[in-house]
């Protein structure tokens, strides 16, 4: 067996297969992968082999794309059948809300370019009249998936590998990992079966790599304690039954094709063909986590027992869509793990803190995502980014702050929510409120409904404390939720009055140090803001894209405080800490901390905002601290509110007058309540994170994850003013070289009176002719419209061209506006007093 590789896959089922051929497909001649028992051994052997294009997640749509396009392919190449019945995949809806689910991921799915089809009842009853129709409101039907041979398909795939150089060594187990400064150093013992376990032997060995990916499927809680990080990945159970021949069913397939993969997603399952039969799968309440602390050595290609009355009404269910079935004995069970992460994305890229390891662990849906991550993963590894913003799949998305009991608990949740209405405006309940500010129960008192950022309780709207028992707060919708209204009077404040948002979930960071101006000026591609003053910037990719925003604010000579998004704490804290080693050779000592938690955040923003902070500034002469002369546009100062010190940035995310005050944590009580108590004369109101979304719009702000990521450049997001070309940045050649493929603008929509875009939009010309998508969506208070930014094609963004936008399966009119449609000369934001 080889002891030095390039590349160690660990993990032989589907997804580690898939990646280690890509690796090799990708050029990396030199890989091996090696599993502790036989390939396929984990979940992948008991998988249903289901491949759902649907999915809410661009990125992850991409992914199962990519996989069902390739598994078409491998038996060309291998000559081995994958095992792949392309019978599509009949996706069923009870409800008008459920329709409207569909009518959402369809948006993705054009942007993606994934066929689909629209059904109503009677023509799913004249294709399929086994299947009972007449309490449905119609089906979206994928024609071009269906269902594999988990065993088949990663067969294949390791056939194919081993024909482009891997070496697949199976019955080897990891047990320790060391990195020497420039590669790995892998512990690894040989297993022996002993009495039907496998049992280490004797025979052990150090393999040493350049880079390492884990793919280890159940046994990631084993992996992160090995590495001494955190893997959100616990393995949940999920059952599923194999039916007797149905006769009726054996009578239909006498002179008709396969049934596509059904699923009723409000009931809650998964049906296919199997043998004359039904394979019936639930994602059903109060299916445990399991392996929380690691897999039992005794436990292998084994199973749980199954759990019958837990998955009794979903099994009724079936019979009633399927009536036939009624009569059918059981033939067969299964109740496996199926690894899941909080929010039911996969974690696919670098690990948090460590060099040249890579992730690819928590597949709740694995055969589906194999190819497609073993493609992209490559991609991140070979060339240094996928051609798709893969952030969203960053396993950084989990903090130092995640636990097992958080994981454990919320992945149970993404577990019984697969089929739960996946509303844009959900807020799902587990483990909540766990990261809390000072004045969230202040927050609380006044009417706030919170949503979850990286674990951070923060107001998304203000509801009435008066409501009274019938108003639903936790009412979601694919239209206009409760909330918006709410949310339609808070924006107005912020253009008319006065309001106030809590932005302490933002990430912060303090560098400093003999190094950190030479770093920075490096590290972002604007120029760096003198003392006092602050300027909005890019780290890039080695790509040229967007890596992550900051505002930089220059403290002193070698200090600043750099601030970004709230979702990427630990994801922005990586980025920096290695890109500052990788360079402490060239610019020196660089130190970096995180002082997220040690520094609350209150915006105040609106025409009002100035006369309600000099009710509170102490200064000798307070008329004139937040005045221009002092307190110019895109400055910082130390400013005292009440009894609490304050960094003042004169900075709105809503476009409008108003600072931001960054306090100390502990202080936060006291200057909340100063703020209210100053704020009642002037109106102020509470604003959440929804409305200053749609204000944020207005001024073609772009968000992180949104507008602004690592498939796209600065210039593609049209933001010449904030790249100095006249430096060198990183990426800087590669963002040249990219030139600008499409181009970030801001539209206004005239859309259906009951609904606003999302934000996953496919764009058009008034041919059909499909020019873009959208990536932010929502309602302006100004142009009373719907308002989204999006990507196009760059000679169409021009002022007044006219696009078609998809919502609800029908076009609508939507113009391209000049950028920042809400004051376009920053008068508001400059004003004096």
């Amino acid at each position: 067996m080889k002891t030095h590789v390039k590349a160690l896959v660990v993990g032989g089922g589907a997804v580690g297969t898939a990646i280690a051929y890509h690796l090799a497909r990708a050029g990396w001649d030199d890989v091996m992968l090696l599993e502790r028992d036989e390939l396929t051994s984990g979940s992948t052997w008991h998988a249903a082999g289901l491949l759902p294009y649907f999915n809410m997640s661009y990125a992850t749509t991409h992914i199962h794309d990519y996989s069902i396009k390739f598994y078409k392919t491998l038996e060309e190449e291998t000559g081995l059948n994958a095992g792949f019945f392309v019978v599509g995949n009949l996706r069923m809806a009870q409800t008008q809300a459920r329709m409207d689910e569909y009518m959402l991921y369809a948006a993705t799915a054009e942007t993606c370019g994934v066929p689909f089809e629209w059904l109503t009842p009677s023509q799913i009853k004249e294709r399929w009249p086994l299947v009972r129709t007449d309490d449905l409101q119609g089906a979206i039907f994928h024609p071009t998936d269906g269902y594999i041979n988990p065993a088949d398909v990663t067969m294949a795939m390791a056939k194919g590998a081993r024909q482009r150089g891997v070496a697949i060594e199976r019955r080897w187990q990891v047990d320790s990992y060391t990195w020497t400064g420039s590669e790995w150093q892998v512990g690894v013992t040989k297993m022996v079966e002993k009495g039907g376990n496998l049992v280490p032997s004797e025979e052990r060995m150090v393999i040493t790599a350049e880079h390492v990916v884990t793919a280890t499927g159940n046994h990631a809680q084993r992996i992160a304690k090995l590495l001494g990080i955190k893997i959100p990945a616990i393995p949940v159970e999920h059952q599923y039954i194999v039916t007797e021949p149905d006769p009726a069913l054996v009578e239909w397939r006498k002179t008709n094709p396969q049934h596509p993969v059904l699923r009723d997603a409000d009931a809650k399952w998964y049906v296919r063909e199997e043998r004359g039969g039904w394979i019936l799968g639930p994602y059903e309440r109060n299916a445990p986590a399991r392996f929380e602390y690691g897999v039992p050595d005794s436990f292998r290609a084994d199973l749980f027992p199954l759990d019958l009355e837990r998955i009794e009404e979903e099994y009724m269910s079936m019979i009633h869509r399927i009536p036939s079935s009624e009569t059918v004995g059981l033939k067969d069970d299964f109740n496996g793990p199926i690894c899941y992460t909080p929010d039911g994305n996969p974690l696919i890229g670098p690990a948090p803190g460590l060099r040249n390891m890579w992730l690819a662990e928590g597949f709740s849906f694995g055969i589906t995502a194999a190819g497609g991550t073993g493609y992209y993963l490559a991609q991140l590894m070979v060339e240094g980014e996928a051609e798709i913003d893969m952030a969203s799949l960053d396993p950084k998305r989990y903090g130092s702050w995640m636990t097992t009991e958080y994981a454990a608990r919320k992945n149970e949740e993404a577990y019984e929510h697969v089929f739960i209405l996946h509303h844009p405006d959900e807020e799902r309940p587990a483990c909540r409120p766990l990261r809390t500010a000072p004045a969230y129960d202040r927050q609380k008192a006044q009417g706030a409904q919170f949503g979850h950022v990286n674990g951070w309780e923060r107001p998304n709207y203000y509801g009435p404390l008066d409501a009274g028992e019938d108003f639903d707060h936790d009412a979601r919708s694919f239209r206009r939720g409760g909330w918006w209204q709410y949310a339609v009077e808070e924006a107005k404040a912020i253009r008319e009055g006065v309001g106030l948002i809590d932005a302490t979930a933002f990430t912060k960071h303090l560098v400093k140090g003999p190094g950190a101006t030479a770093f920075l000026d490096w590290f972002t591609c604007n120029k760096l803001p003198k003392v006092g003053r602050i300027n909005l910037t890019y780290a890039l990719t080695e790509k040229g894209t967007t890596r992550t925003e900051y505002t930089i604010v220059r403290l002193a000579e070698h200090e600043y405080y750099l601030v970004s998004a709230g979702a990427w704490t630990a994801y922005d804290a990586d980025f920096l800490r290695k890109a500052a080693e990788d360079k402490a050779g060239e610019f020196g000592h660089v130190e970096i901390q995180d002082v997220t938690t040690q520094w609350g955040v209150f915006a105040v923003a609106g025409p009002k905002s100035r006369a309600l902070l000099n009710e509170l500034v102490k200064d000798a002469e307070p008329e004139t601290v937040l005045s221009n002369k002092r307190f110019p546009w895109l400055s910082c100062r130390d400013i005292e509110l009440g009894m609490v010190p304050v960094r003042a940035i004169r900075v709105a995310y809503t476009g409008e007058l108003g600072w931001e005050l960054h306090h100390p944590i502990e202080m936060q009580n006291h200057l909340w309540d100063r703020l209210m108590e100053a704020g009642a004369k002037h109106g102020l109101k509470l604003v959440g994170a929804r409305a200053q979304n749609w204000l944020r719009q207005e001024k073609s702000y772009r968000a992180f994850g949104n507008e602004l990521g690592r498939d796209a450049t600065p210039l593609e997001a049209d933001l010449p003013r904030f790249v100095d070309l006249d430096k060198d940045f990183h990426g800087k050649q590669a963002m040249v070289d990219t030139g600008v493929r499409s181009k970030c603008c801001t539209l206004l929509i005239n859309g259906p009176a009951d609904a606003d875009p999302w934000g996953r939009e496919a764009l058009y010309l008034e041919d059909g002719t499909r020019v873009g998508r959208l990536t932010s969506g929502g309602y302006s208070v100004v142009f009373g419209k719907s308002i989204g930014m999006g990507y196009v094609r760059s000679d169409l963004v021009v002022e007044g061209q006219r696009l078609k936008v998809r919502m609800q399966k029908r076009l609508w009119d939507a113009v391209v506006t000049c950028d920042s449609p809400y004051d376009p000369r920053n008068e508001m934001i400059r004003k004096d007093g």
